[in-house]
């Protein structure tokens, strides 16, 4: 059974790096990879915040009731709030204020460099 699973690992492992053709092919893998994370990422966030906002309509209902300690509905607040924040902290961090969320190039930091486009004087 052993061998079985380690040989559909391996038939998996290599049926994907095979499907990869996309990324491999354009020659800048890590600016799709970057890319498909991003948005990856953003897309996924709104659904959890959805999911815990009805979990934390269930809690309140479960502390009304005795089912839950307060102070276990209030940690779990300021947490999914902070959860909430770090992005928008992040992005106020890194970003000059000229370009809202994140770019693919945001600062130079993904393989490219900055240009200053400024009209002649």
């Amino acid at each position: 059974m052993k061998k079985l699973f380690s040989i559909m690992a391996f038939a998996l492992i290599a049926g994907i790096m095979l499907w990869a053709g996309d990324a491999c092919a354009t020659g800048d893998a890590w600016d799709v990879a970057f890319t498909k994370v991003t948005n990856t990422f953003q897309y996924s966030r709104r659904m959890i915040f959805i999911v815990g906002g009805f979990g934390l309509v269930v809690l309140a209902f479960w502390a009304i009731f005795g089912k839950l300690q307060w102070k276990w509905f209030a940690a779990l607040c300021v947490g999914l709030a902070i959860v909430a924040i770090a992005g928008l902290i992040i992005d106020y961090v890194t970003t000059d204020g000229t370009q809202g969320g994140v770019s693919a190039n945001q600062g130079g930091l993904v393989g490219g460099h900055t240009t200053n486009a400024t009209s002649g004087s």
